[in-house]
């Protein structure tokens, strides 16, 4: 089953225009305006949903951010004008967690808080006012980073930029003393998409420090997420870019360990084994390069301030700032989904990089250098 509109959609631009890369596959089967799996609002997060993540433990993850938060806000000088820029906010329930937070620890740092949230999206911008319907005062929407004025303070983003467009590439041997890449591009087959491979469709795709891969290598690369973490980074007069997700360093990543990449397609928490399965009905995603990501951030003049898996993360924000909280039971629950290596403390990374900021944060105390770890 899939959205038949949306098939028929790229059928045409495929039989209009030839192959088209995977990247705008995936930016259709995603982001088309009325049937794409975000653009329509048929993303489902939870227990109940495509996938789980970590606002959907509850209001815990929103509480320990706020700490990060305030700690922020301390040391950019406790500032009148202290804003919080969200992006990939889905339904706005962590913006809902972290202002309940700062309104109940911290009123001074509350006051001087304005949350903007980057959402294109009408569908979910209306979700978002309705849960956010008692912070209405605080809160502002963009359609777009674009729009965002330069400002001092937090960009936080959770599970953004995995679900970014990527180019999906293979290798057909070593030629000449390099990898010769080509890339996978969607195609039409009867009544069918499959793939078909082609030289590669984009110049902005650097492959030459990937390294040495065997025929039948297959990866991806992306352009679309360094480019954001750019963009991000330029806004930012002065304060910290945080983001988490899932994702490894640039030799991890293009490892030999890693022979089929790392896309995957999931519906109703199961994974499906095609791309082509259920278009526009299920969430596509990959694992982040983490190493582009702060190289495109430095590049904007934001330097890395730590690099950390999230059990560590989340640890050192609970040491610092809950040493000796009485947590309730469905606080002490979640906290052990958000650090238990085998739930969500490993499988997420956080990374944090600073721009006239270089202060060290609570949540990397336990971090390693981050410059180090990411191998830049």
């Amino acid at each position: 089953m899939e959205d038949l509109e949306l098939l028929q959609f790229i059928r045409s631009e495929i039989e209009r225009d030839g192959p088209i890369p995977f990247a705008r596959f995936m930016e259709l089967a995603l982001y088309h305006p009325e049937h794409g799996y975000y653009a329509s609002g048929r993303a489902s997060i939870g227990r109940h949903g495509d996938f789980f993540t970590n606002v959907s433990v509850g209001p815990l993850f929103g509480k320990l951010l706020a700490a990060q938060f305030v700690e922020i806000w301390e040391k950019l000088g406790r500032p009148d004008d202290f804003t919080i820029v969200e992006q990939g906010a889905h339904d706005g329930v962590f913006a809902a967690d972290v202002l309940s937070a700062l309104r109940q620890s911290s009123g001074e740092c509350f006051a001087a808080t304005s949350y903007m949230i980057v959402e294109p999206f009408l569908i979910w911008r209306e979700r978002q006012q309705k849960n956010l319907r008692d912070f209405s005062g605080k809160i502002s929407w963009l359609k777009s980073i674009d729009q965002l004025a330069p400002f001092a303070g937090v960009h936080f983003s959770n599970e953004l930029f995995d679900s970014l467009p990527v180019h999906l590439i293979v290798s057909s041997g070593i030629a000449n003393g390099a990898t010769d890449w080509k890339e996978k591009f969607v195609t039409v087959a009867g009544n069918n998409l499959t793939f078909t491979t082609a030289n590669l469709s984009h110049s902005d795709l650097r492959l030459d420090q990937l390294g040495f891969f065997p025929a039948g290598f297959e990866t991806e690369v992306s352009v679309a997420a360094p480019k954001l973490m750019g963009e991000i980074a330029s806004k930012i007069s002065r304060g910290v870019l945080l983001t988490i997700d899932y994702g490894f360093s640039r030799t991890k990543f293009y490892s030999l360990d890693r022979s089929q990449g790392t896309l995957q397609v999931r519906t109703n928490q199961r994974k499906l084994s095609s791309p082509f399965d259920q278009i526009g009905l299920a969430d596509i995603s990959t694992h982040v390069e983490w190493t582009s990501l702060a190289e495109a951030a430095q590049s904007s003049g934001a330097g890395p301030l730590g690099f950390n898996d999230q059990h560590h993360f989340l640890t050192g924000i609970v040491s610092k700032f809950f040493p000796g909280a009485e947590f309730n039971f469905s606080e002490k629950r979640a906290l052990q989904t958000l650090l238990h290596p085998e739930m969500l403390g490993r499988n997420f990374q956080v990374l944090a990089v600073g721009k006239d900021f270089s202060e060290k944060l609570s949540g990397f105390q336990f971090a390693r250098d981050a410059v180090a770890a990411l191998g830049m």
